[in-house]
């Protein structure tokens, strides 16, 4: 019987921003998925989400996949990802968790779902969560039939993978000590993440939920323009403290309108993103407040999703109000946009033991 059993936390990591130059890691790809542990003994296989919720029901295709190449007793720590075009696609990802279904099926059939190992936590009726990183990762290495991301103990590779595997999809570098045991819930790995900044229009407004209308401002609608000068809903920033959340409040209520918006009416086009729609999240609409487009704010952000127009990934956070800019100068141009990289070299089958790293070639699953 395998000694582990759901649900498990799964290890986290914390923010770090660069990543260093002496050893005693391991590094590996960040992918930009759900993260799942995967626990098989016998006929019985379950998906596990980070917060411990069975995602079975939404990959059986995975299940089918792990079924048919797992050992019968085994724990493993990984991601679930889907990978379209040649690109992650987080998107795609997340209209899995769907109550239906039908539609369940479909997807897994047109745009299946694949789970990347990146951990070890129990063969047979053996445990290896205190054995440190290292020797875990020899034994996943030794493992055949399952995807398992890159590794490397290089600094300079990790840095190398941290640029190069963006143009994928990839989320950006996580580090290992290697002489560290699997520790549930606790942050022990380092995780290195673009940081990037923009700016944007400030397009609108939300009221703060545990407020009054016109009291306190809960977040503030972002906008890019695209170069046929349509303006675009991409995300918002928010996380201000209780007492700027009033000052925001009374500072922007002159900009407030109820006249002419390019998110309102008929100014609204074709294929423009605009906040507060209707989604798989949301049955109803979320409101939001229109200001005139006088305001320019600096925000950071990650990375993007979601195509041609994108939106930030993650709420956005402020940096600064740009009173030197004007709104109409704010547009989709001044993104990064990462060097595009093969994901399906990424995900090929190997034709060496370990690893191969990217010189000369890309690194590729073991």
């Amino acid at each position: 019987m395998v000694p582990l059993s759901p649900p498990i936390q799964p290890m986290l990591a914390r923010a770090v921003k660069t990543i260093p130059d002496t050893g005693g890691m391991l590094f590996e790809p960040k992918w930009d998925g759900f993260r799942c542990l995967v626990f098989r003994d016998g006929d019985q296989l379950t998906l596990q989400s980070r917060a411990g919720k069975p995602l079975n029901r939404y990959f059986p295709e995975v299940l089918a996949e792990l079924s048919a190449v797992l050992p019968e007793q085994v724990v493993l720590d990984g991601e679930l990802v889907v990978a379209h075009d040649g690109h992650l696609d987080f998107d795609a990802l997340t209209e899995r968790i769907h109550p239906a279904k039908s539609r369940v099926t479909m997807l897994a059939e047109n745009v299946p779902a694949t789970f990347v190992a990146f951990d070890l936590l129990a063969l047979g009726e053996e445990s290896f969560v205190d054995e440190p990183t290292s020797a875990r990762r020899d034994r996943l290495e030794k493992l055949t039939g399952i995807k398992i991301t890159p590794a490397t103990s290089d600094p300079a590779i990790a840095r190398e993978w941290f640029t190069l595997f963006e143009g994928a999809g990839l989320d950006g570098v996580i580090g290992k000590p290697l002489d560290a045991p699997y520790q549930p819930g606790k942050r022990i790995m380092a995780k290195y993440k673009h940081a990037r900044t923009a700016d944007c229009v400030v397009a609108g407004l939300r009221w703060h939920a545990d407020s009054a209308p016109g009291e306190a401002v809960g977040s503030l609608l972002l906008g890019l323009y695209d170069d046929r000068e349509i303006l675009h809903h991409v995300g918002v920033v928010g996380a201000f403290a209780a007492a700027r959340r009033r000052e925001l409040a009374t500072e922007l209520a002159g900009l407030i309108t109820d006249g002419e918006h390019p998110w309102l009416g008929d100014a609204v086009v074709e294929g423009q993103r605009l906040p507060g729609g209707i989604t798989r999240w949301r049955s109803t609409e979320q409101p939001w407040v229109p200001l005139r487009l006088e305001r320019v704010v600096e925000v950071g952000y990650e990375h993007t999703e979601g195509g041609h127009p994108a939106r930030f990934r993650h709420t956005a956070q402020f940096v600064r109000w740009r009173p030197d800019r004007e709104p109409a100068s704010c547009g989709y141009a001044q993104l990064d946009e990462p060097a595009r990289y093969d994901l399906e070299a990424l995900l090929a089958k190997p034709t060496e033991s370990r690893p191969a790293r990217p010189t000369g070639g890309p690194p590729t699953f073991r």
